[in-house]
């Protein structure tokens, strides 16, 4: 079965959400359509998270217009007015409890970050120390909270805090509840260190990304 090893932990199977439904301001235009290498991002990251996990929806409250394969389902903010990445979250959550009952957790990753390890589940499932922990991802000391395995269970406490928590952070949310962080390495290469969570924010990011591309691409021949 595709997804991680078993663990004690988790409750199997083990669905993923791509959080794809913000406003994309510092960018211009949604992060999700742009052009990496000839593919879309959105597309880059199903194909590279689908093999980690069950299965693969994304979080938009656009018309993908092409943008990804069409057999990918595509799921809205349960709860409207654009609330920030907790929305898509909880979107994820209540997808997962109605559609996978028998996952304790969604594993959630962005739809900005191209590069993110090949074994970001496996090894955010190992760091899990308790049930019903929050497990997040982080490199270089800095947390990566969007991409992380949120327990199902906790669905009705997010939408409680996104409707009357005025900030809505997503670290605010994670240090009111059990969680672990999950160290992954910067990688080595020829052009110096590279952090797997490279995010896209802005048009220069997204040429820097382009050069990582073509890199890594040549790396292998």
């Amino acid at each position: 079965m595709p997804g991680s090893r078993p663990s004690p932990l988790i409750s199997a199977p083990l669905p993923a959400v791509v959080l794809g439904g913000g406003l994309s301001r510092r960018m211009g235009s949604p992060k999700f359509g742009l052009q990496l290498g000839g593919q879309t991002m959105l597309t880059r990251i199903v194909v590279r998270l689908r093999p980690q996990v069950t299965s693969v929806a994304v979080n938009l409250n656009v018309d993908p217009a092409g943008a990804i394969d069409r057999g990918v389902l595509v799921i809205a903010d349960t709860v409207p007015g654009f609330l920030g990445p907790l929305a898509g979250v909880l979107t994820a959550m209540r997808h997962v409890a109605a559609t996978n009952p028998a996952a304790s957790h969604v594993v959630v990753v962005p739809t900005d970050t191209p590069f993110f390890p090949d074994d970001l589940v496996t090894r955010m499932i190992a760091g899990l120390t308790e049930h019903q922990q929050i497990a997040v991802a982080a490199s270089n000391g800095q947390m990566h909270p969007l991409f992380g395995l949120w327990p199902v269970a906790l669905a009705d406490e997010l939408e409680t805090f996104l409707t009357s928590d005025p900030k809505r952070r997503v670290r605010a949310f994670i240090e009111r509840h059990p969680s672990v962080t999950v160290d992954f390495p910067l990688i080595a290469t020829a052009e110096g260190a590279f952090d797997t969570f490279f995010n896209v924010n802005t048009p220069e990011d997204l040429t820097d990304a382009e050069q990582w591309l073509r890199f890594f691409e040549d790396d292998k021949t």
